[in-house]
């Protein structure tokens, strides 16, 4: 099982009264880092390793001082909130501007790489996403046609056996399955 984190601004804050009372610019205004509805997605496979970046610039340093170990406990497939949230793959969380903080919502992503020899075009791709998302306890497919692989994101507490994939994916003689992660 794999994990990536999906990171999404779901609102903004601004406290004039707090700016006017406290700041130099007493006409700030709300955070312009962040728009409502900004998605990140933080991944850590395959040589690719986005957390060590710190965003590689998408993120305002407050913001990633308050959420860079929510994120990090999701690469690393941890529970980012037992008994706290609905879903312990989730957080809610701000930044630590106190005058106009932004509200995310830190998901942890589980999947399975499933490596596939013989895609060579869009055709492919499409064929393996549809067939994949066909199994039961599979919420989507991201097929990586650059990469020769698809990842398989599970809903909530699924299980997926590998065996099973492997055959959905083998049914196909054009196709087989070099390993699964």
């Amino acid at each position: 099982m794999q994990h990536k984190c999906k990171v999404t601004v779901i609102d903004k804050k601004c406290f004039n009264d707090y700016q006017e009372q406290y700041l130099a610019d007493k006409e700030s205004g709300p955070c312009t880092f962040y728009n409502i509805g900004d998605e990140f997605i933080f991944e850590r496979y395959g040589g690719i390793d986005t957390f060590w970046l710190a965003g590689d610039g998408t993120q305002c340093a407050e913001a990633w001082d308050c959420i860079s170990r929510y994120i990090y406990t999701a690469l690393q497939g941890g529970s980012i909130m037992r008994n706290w949230t609905n879903d312990e793959r989730m957080m809610i969380a701000c930044c630590n501007d106190g005058t106009r903080p932004v509200i995310f919502k830190i998901q942890r992503l589980d999947y399975i790489v499933v490596k596939i020899d013989g895609m060579v075009c869009e055709e492919c791709t499409r064929t393996i996403k549809e067939t994949l998302e066909e199994i039961s306890g599979v919420d989507y497919v991201e097929v990586r046609l650059d990469r020769k692989w698809a990842e398989v994101f599970l809903k909530q507490n699924a299980f997926v056996p590998d065996e099973r994939l492997r055959l959905a994916v083998e049914q196909f003689e054009k196709y087989s399955v070099t390993g699964i992660d």
